[in-house]
């Protein structure tokens, strides 16, 4: 009888231990594999939907040319990609779109928009988060970027280059990270900012680790991609 419920024991342990495995691989490379072509099929699917950023005629310019204003980017229904990502640290292939919303449901096609915060340029704070691992884990890297490193938001009409200013790890209770002056609650903002939320450490939801960044300048994309989407140079 010993002997009988023992056996029985192992093998309850043993499949336990099998679909434990079989977790972490569906979790851990399965939801990268199909979020990522999601991902992937949602930037081209935008792309071409704007068309190509073809340069625009020129003529001589006798001044400095001004950037243009921030075009208007209406607020999607929840869920729904607006706006592109790249980031030349995470190479020149890194291209994420931007979903409407930060819910479980949105974090699986992209990188979630804070519904509280504004949109691409505005003045602000645009506030963005993203998984670490898992689901195509677009942040996966946050924690390599360097000041100076260049974040580039691509929407329908413009391009906007923000550059990193700072880096915090805080815990998920400090909201005050996503406010319209980072980390100044209640003050009213004069800039533009973006604002990347991640996981931290990874593997885990114990804290958050925070990049704010700051807008640098804005192109329309008929004048064609920015020079900052090549990749960076160590």
């Amino acid at each position: 009888m010993i002997r009988r419920t023992t056996s029985v024991l192992g093998e309850l342990l043993l499949t336990a231990g099998v679909l434990t495995l079989l977790f972490v691989v569906w979790q851990l490379y399965w939801t990268d594999l199909t979020s990522g072509k999601v991902q992937a099929a949602t930037v081209s699917s935008l792309e071409q939907r704007w068309g190509p950023s073809t340069p625009a005629p020129t003529a001589p310019a006798t001044q400095p040319v001004a950037d243009p204003p921030v075009d208007p980017v209406a607020v999607p229904a929840l869920g729904d990609p607006f706006a592109i990502v790249y980031v030349p640290r995470f190479g020149g292939d890194y291209a994420v779109p931007v979903v409407e919303g930060t819910g479980t449901e949105e974090l699986k096609d992209g990188i979630g928009h804070y519904v509280q915060s504004v949109m691409p340029g505005q003045v602000g704070n645009f506030a963005i988060a993203g998984h670490r691992v898992t689901y195509g884990k677009p942040f996966n890297r946050i924690a390599e970027l360097q000041d100076g490193d260049a974040v580039v938001v691509a929407t329908a009409t413009q391009w906007l280059t923000y550059r990193v200013r700072s880096h915090e790890i805080v815990s998920p209770q400090q909201v005050s990270v996503i406010a319209p002056v980072p980390d100044q609650p209640g003050v009213t903002p004069t800039q533009a900012w973006l604002t990347m939320t991640a996981c931290h450490p990874m593997h885990s939801a114990r804290q958050r680790y925070v990049v704010h960044a700051q807008l640098e300048s804005v192109r329309d994309r008929s004048d064609g991609e920015p020079p900052s989407l090549a990749p960076v140079g160590d």
